[in-house]
C-alpha cells in the first residue's frame, strides 16, 4: 500500500460554474486505522451536481468547509478493517470523499451499503448510487407512471433522467425525454427506446411537447427547473404528478433563479408537485437494488456510464455535468 493520501480539498467556494482553481490537490499520510474503524480505497468518484450546493453553502447536508475534502461518493475496496461489520476485499459504497483511501466506523451522513456480490465498481455508482436511487424512488413513489401514461423527462440523457425514463417505460408509459443536442436525443430514441426526445438546444420545447403529449403530461420528472420546468407545467394532464429531483439549470446562478409563474396550473388541473431526498429512502434501499438489478440483468434497463481516467481530472469531470458533455452517469477512475 503506498503511504500517500492524494485528496481534492475545497480551495474556494465558487461563482458561477466550479474551476479548477476552486480545488487544491493535496497529499497527506494514509490514515491508520484504529478498533471499531475500517480503511477503504476509493476505486471510483461519482461526480453529481448536488456537490456545487455543497461547496457553497449549507443544504440538506452542511457545506464542505474550506480546506476540507471534497464531499462525495463513490465505490471503494475494504483494504484494512478493525470493523466488525466489514470485511477486506468488500466492496462497499459511500460518501468517501474525493480521496485515494479514507478511513470509517461505518456511520456518517449517508449510508454505507456492500455491493452485491458480482457487481461492478461503477454500477455502485450509477445503477445503485444516488442518481440510480433517485430515478427509482422519485419515479415510482412520487411519479408513480401507469399504463399508457405520458410523461416528461428532463436531463433524460442524465444519469438519474435515463434511469427514471427507463423505469417508467418498463412501467408501460410512453416516455418523452428532454435533452441537449442531437447526439442524446438520437441516444434516447435508439439505445434506450423512448417514444420521442426533445432537443431543447435547437426545438422549441414548449411546441414540442403539445405535439408529442397532446393530451397532457401525466408525469414530469424534473431534474433541471426554469424555463423547462414552467413548460412542463404548462401542458399538464387532470391529476398530473410532477416530481422535483434537481434544477441544475440554476445551481451556478442563483440569484437568476425564479420561481414557476404558471404554478396556478397545479390547481386547475387538480396536479401535485412534490420534491424529495434519495436519502429519505435509505431503509429501501436494498429493494431499490434488487429491482434495478434484476430490470438490468432482463435487457429492459441499460445504465451508460461516462468515465474520466484519473485522480487530477475530478474537478474538469464536474464540470462536465453543467456543461452537458457528459452521456450518463459521470464517474473518475482512480485505481483497480
Amino acid at each position: 500500500m503506498t503511504q500517500t493520501n492524494r485528496q481534492w480539498v475545497l480551495k474556494s467556494r465558487p461563482e458561477g460554474m466550479p474551476r479548477r482553481d476552486d480545488f487544491e490537490l493535496r497529499e497527506q499520510p494514509v490514515p491508520a486505522v484504529t478498533d471499531g474503524h475500517f480503511l477503504v480505497r476509493n476505486l471510483y468518484l461519482s461526480c453529481d451536481p448536488t456537490q456545487r450546493g455543497w461547496m457553497e453553502r449549507d443544504t440538506y447536508a452542511p457545506a464542505v468547509a474550506i480546506g476540507d475534502v471534497m464531499r462525495a461518493v463513490s465505490a471503494a475496496r475494504v483494504v484494512v478493517s478493525k470493523h466488525p461489520g466489514y470485511r477486506e476485499g468488500d466492496l462497499v459504497c459511500g460518501a468517501f470523499g474525493w480521496q485515494d483511501y479514507a478511513l470509517s466506523d461505518g456511520s456518517g451522513l449517508f449510508p454505507i451499503f456492500k455491493l452485491p456480490s458480482g457487481t461492478a465498481a461503477p454500477t455502485g455508482l450509477s445503477l445503485f448510487g444516488i442518481t440510480g436511487l433517485s430515478a427509482y424512488f422519485g419515479m415510482l413513489d412520487i411519479g408513480a407512471p401507469q399504463a399508457g401514461d405520458g410523461v416528461l423527462v428532463s436531463a433524460a440523457a442524465g444519469s438519474t433522467g435515463s434511469i427514471a425514463a427507463q423505469i417508467a417505460k418498463i412501467r408501460g408509459a410512453r416516455v418523452v425525454g428532454i435533452a441537449g443536442g442531437a447526439r442524446k436525443c438520437q441516444w434516447l430514441t435508439e439505445e434506450i427506446g423512448l417514444a420521442a426526445a426533445i432537443d431543447y438546444r435547437s426545438e422549441n420545447v414548449r411546441g414540442r411537447i403539445v405535439e408529442l403529449l397532446p393530451k397532457g403530461c401525466d408525469v414530469y420528472f424534473d431534474n433541471v427547473g426554469g424555463d423547462i420546468l414552467e413548460a412542463a407545467l404548462g401542458r399538464l394532464a387532470r391529476h398530473a404528478r410532477v416530481v422535483l429531483c434537481g434544477a441544475i439549470s440554476t445551481y451556478n446562478d442563483r440569484e437568476a433563479a425564479t420561481g414557476p409563474r404558471n404554478y396556478v396550473n397545479l390547481i386547475l388541473r387538480s396536479a401535485t408537485m412534490r420534491g424529495f431526498l434519495v436519502f429519505d429512502y435509505a431503509a429501501r434501499i436494498p429493494e431499490a437494488v434488487a429491482d434495478l438489478g434484476r430490470w438490468a440483468a432482463e435487457g429492459k434497463l441499460k445504465d451508460q456510464i461516462d468515465v474520466a481516467e484519473g485522480f487530477e481530472s475530478a474537478p474538469d469531470a464536474l464540470r462536465r455535468l453543467f456543461t452537458g458533455e457528459n452521456l450518463g452517469k459521470q464517474i473518475v477512475h482512480v485505481a483497480d
